[in-house]
């Protein structure tokens, strides 16, 4: 027997009833963002290593330890290109819009994306190799308003889903006047108790510092709750911007916490950072990866990959993570509205027809193309939910009329065998 092969670990397949929960999602993105100005950008999912080594940061963990990367075009003594999958949707957008000369000075650039991101990282619930994410970007605005705005559509996505407690927090990272003054404090509080975090922590102490703020373990998060905040360190512009982002959102009535312990895993970050956080619990809930979307500000981004200084600000929202939430409330997928069930061959080619004319004016009609007879035919129509059958055989053919029966209750009518006088009878 030929061994099976399955899916590469972590690449999760979407059958039809996980695509079903998908589409409203997806749709509530495009229509939602599409009502603030965002035009949708798709980039490929293949880009060049070094986008996402001067973009993201070389010592983040994505760069460091879970790109999917390889060597492509190498021919003979010639060599390659490194390209990577794409593991976020920022810096490719950021490419585009430089590669494409959207930039020009004084432009104001509203984009949105949607599609699958990959890492190499440890699965949890929620958190695949292959990913999904729909993401928002305003290149050009460096005023709170851009931040306020940018929440605000989150929001607006995220409240159109049945998606249940979900609450937002903010934070300031300051920029590069006042965060490397931040991060000295934060590096010497840290190594006092050094051994008491996790192996991977230590790591980061030396590479990657604000990461060790996001840890989830129990004993680093202990160490970090006597470590310095980042608000007592804010220069005065940045102290005011983050000031006016949180006026500004109590003004069109978002609610918020600050949480100073927010730093996000990339180091184009700057200024204003938040996440929108799931309180959902128990079976269906997210456990650690409660985050469902997030952002913030990242000034610098557009300038180091090559374009003009362009302040930005953005986020991104996983898809898989609000389809897991949305399936606890999902209400069943429904059934189709008609079953025909012909018995003999001119029947089926009546039904054939008749299916066909439905379906052009927008009826959801289903029929057994295997054939059999009328019992398992009927057993069909039960177990994918039709809403009502129709059989035709030798006699409704001769006389033009047939049986419409609703399923619910068993009440039949005699209807035309004509497509109009079906769907009115729908």
């Amino acid at each position: 027997m030929t061994e099976k092969i399955t899916a590469v670990k972590g690449m999760n397949d979407l059958l039809p009833d996980a695509t079903a929960l998908w589409r409203p999602i997806e749709t509530c993105a495009r229509e939602t963002l599409t009502s603030f100005g965002f035009g949708e950008v798709r980039t490929p999912i293949l880009e060049k290593t070094a986008l996402f080594v001067r973009g993201v940061g070389e010592a983040t963990d994505i760069v460091g330890k879970e790109m999917y990367t390889f060597e492509d075009g190498a021919t003979g003594t010639r060599a390659g290109t490194l390209v990577s999958l794409r593991p976020e949707g920022t810096a490719p957008a950021v490419r585009a819009a430089i590669e494409h000369n959207q930039l020009a000075q004084g432009a104001l650039v509203r984009w949105f994306y949607l599609g699958p991101m990959f890492r190499r990282e440890r699965q949890q619930r929620g958190r695949y190799r292959q990913f999904f994410q729909v993401g928002a970007e305003i290149y050009g605005a460096a005023t709170p308003q851009a931040d306020a705005e940018l929440i605000d559509a989150a929001q607006a996505f995220l409240s159109r889903l049945d998606l249940g407690a979900i609450t937002l927090e903010l934070n300031s990272l300051g920029d590069s006047d006042c965060r490397p003054r931040y991060v000295a404090a934060l590096i010497d509080a840290l190594k006092e108790r050094a051994g008491d975090l996790c192996p991977e922590c230590q790591r980061r102490l030396e590479t990657n510092p604000l990461r060790v703020l996001d840890c989830k373990n129990a004993q680093c998060q202990a160490v970090c709750a006597s470590a310095p905040t980042i608000d007592s360190f804010l220069c005065d512009p940045c102290r005011d911007h983050f000031a006016r982002v949180r006026q500004l959102l109590d003004a069109i009535g978002i609610a918020y916490t600050v949480n100073p312990r927010i730093v996000r895993g990339l180091d184009y970050y700057t200024r204003t950072v938040f996440e929108f956080v799931s309180h959902e619990t128990g079976e269906g809930g997210l456990g650690s990866q409660s985050t469902v979307c997030a952002g913030g500000r990242y000034d610098g981004l557009i300038q180091s990959l090559g374009g003009p200084a362009t302040p930005a600000v953005g986020f991104a929202a996983g898809l898989d993570r609000l389809a897991l939430l949305a399936a606890r409330r999902a209400q069943a997928i429904p059934g189709p509205e008609l079953f025909i069930a012909p018995m003999g061959e001119a029947a089926i080619l009546k039904a054939l027809q008749l299916a066909a004319a439905l379906r052009r004016r927008g009826v959801f009609v289903d029929q057994d193309l295997r054939g059999g007879g009328l019992k398992s035919q009927l057993r069909r129509a039960d177990k994918v939910g039709a809403r009502f059958t129709l059989v035709i055989g030798d006699s409704e053919l001769d006389s033009g009329k047939a049986a419409l029966k609703r399923m619910a209750d068993g009440e039949t009518r005699e209807i035309s065998l004509d497509a109009d006088a079906i769907a009115a009878a729908l």
